[in-house]
C-alpha cells in the first residue's frame, strides 16, 4: 500500500481531483483529530488499491498547470476590474482622475503584453517589469551611484536589484519599512552582513531581521534616491506612483531631516512601456517628486527636470485617512505642534485607493 505525507495549514474539505489525477485514489485520514486554524500537523494518506493501482495515478502535469494558469488569469482579472472600478469612481471634478488613467493604461498594458513579472497581477503596484535586473545594473554604472555612500531605495519588487548592488557595493542602503504603517526607515550595511545575508537583506523579511530601524533624530545624509514608478514622463521627469503616496511622504520626512535637499538626484527604474508624454505638469501637486534620471531596460534618460522638487511635508495636503495609516506621521505632527504650540492643518478627506494584495 502506497502513503502520502502532506502538510495542512488549515482546515479544507477534500474534493474530487479527477481532474489532475487519471484515476482518484481512495483517501483516508490516518488520524481522527482536526487540525486548528494555525497548527501544522502532517496527515498520512493512503491507496487503497495497492502499490499495482498507483502506476496509473500519475500527476497530470498539464493539468494542472492549466488549472494553475486558469486560477491567475482570473486573478488577474480580478484586479483589472477593481482598477477599472477605481478610475471609474473618480469623476471629472476629481483633480486626480487623469492619474487613474494612465494608471490603469500602463498596468493593463504590462499584463497585456507580458511585460510584467511576478508578483501579479501589477494594477496597483509599483509594477515589477522583465529587464528589472537589466536596468538595474544601467543604474549601477551611473556616476551619481558609483559616489553614492548611501543610497535610499523604495522597497518594490522591481528594485530589488538595485538594493543588493547597493550593498554589494559597500553602500549604505536606507530603505523605508513596507507602507510606513508599523516603522519608519531602515539603516543596512554591508559590512555588517555576509554575502549570503545580504541577498535575504534586500527583502522584506531581510530588512526586518538585519536592518537597523531609525527614528526621526537620526543624523543621516542621504546621497542618492531611488523611487518606483508606475508611468513616468522622459521629456519632464513627471512621475506617477501607484496611488498611495508613501513615496512623497518619504522624501517630505528626509527633507525635515535634513538628509537631504533639491540637489540630491531622484532616479527611478521602469520598463520602456512606462515611459508617457502625456502627464501634464500643470497638474501635479505640489508634493509631487519628478525625478531625474530614468533607467529602462535599454537606456538612461536624464530628465532635465524644472519640476520643484517638495520641500517637505505639506500637511493641508495630507488626509486624515493618510495620517491615520501612518503612526511616525502622526508622532511627527505632534512633535512640530509641541514645538510651535500651533495646531498643523489636515487636509480633506479622502478615499484611499486599493492596494494590491500581499502574499503571506
Amino acid at each position: 500500500m502506497d502513503s502520502y505525507a502532506v502538510r495542512l495549514y488549515y482546515p479544507f474539505k477534500l474534493k474530487n481531483c479527477s481532474s489532475f489525477w487519471n484515476k482518484t485514489p481512495q483517501l483516508h485520514f490516518l488520524s481522527s483529530s482536526f487540525p486548528s486554524k494555525n497548527s501544522r500537523t502532517l496527515f498520512q494518506l493512503e491507496n487503497s488499491r495497492g502499490s499495482s493501482a498507483h502506476k496509473n495515478t500519475a500527476f497530470d502535469d498539464a493539468a494542472f498547470e492549466a488549472e494553475r494558469l486558469r486560477l491567475d488569469a482570473e486573478a488577474r482579472e480580478t484586479m483589472a476590474e477593481t482598477s477599472r472600478r477605481e478610475m471609474d469612481r473618480h469623476n471629472e471634478d476629481d483633480p486626480k482622475a487623469w492619474k487613474w488613467v494612465i494608471r490603469k493604461r500602463i498596468w493593463d498594458t504590462m499584463e497585456a503584453q507580458n511585460f510584467a513579472q511576478n508578483p501579479r497581477p501589477v494594477h496597483h503596484r509599483i509594477p515589477n517589469f522583465v529587464g528589472a535586473s537589466v536596468a538595474a545594473y544601467k543604474m549601477r554604472e551611473l556616476d551619481v551611484f558609483r559616489d553614492a555612500q548611501c543610497v535610499k531605495v523604495n522597497p518594490d519588487s522591481p528594485q530589488k536589484q538595485v538594493r543588493f548592488l547597493t550593498l554589494s557595493d559597500g553602500k549604505k542602503l536606507l530603505t523605508p519599512q513596507p507602507r510606513l504603517r508599523t516603522g519608519f526607515f531602515s539603516v543596512l550595511e554591508s559590512n555588517m552582513l555576509t554575502p549570503a545575508a545580504i541577498k535575504e537583506a534586500c527583502t522584506s523579511v531581510g530588512v526586518a531581521k538585519h536592518g537597523k530601524p531609525i527614528g526621526l533624530d537620526e543624523k543621516l545624509k542621504v546621497d542618492l534616491i531611488v523611487i518606483g514608478s508606475v508611468a513616468v514622463d522622459p521629456k519632464t521627469g513627471a512621475r506617477l506612483g501607484k496611488g498611495e503616496g508613501f513615496a512623497e511622504l518619504e522624501y517630505g520626512m528626509l527633507r525635515y531631516m535634513g538628509a537631504i535637499d533639491d540637489s540630491t538626484p531622484v532616479v527611478t527604474s521602469v520598463h520602456d512601456c512606462q515611459l508617457v508624454d502625456d502627464i501634464p505638469v500643470e497638474k501635479l501637486l505640489i508634493h509631487d517628486v519628478p525625478v531625474d534620471i530614468i533607467c529602462t531596460p535599454t537606456q538612461v534618460i536624464f530628465t532635465n527636470t524644472s519640476i520643484p522638487k517638495p520641500q517637505g511635508i505639506y500637511w493641508d495636503k495630507l488626509s486624515p485617512e493618510k495620517l491615520g495609516q501612518i503612526r511616525i506621521l502622526r508622532e511627527l505632527k505632534r512633535r512640530i505642534e509641541r514645538q510651535t504650540n500651533q495646531k498643523l492643518p489636515t487636509g480633506p478627506s479622502e478615499k484611499l485607493p486599493p492596494t494590491a494584495q500581499r502574499r503571506r
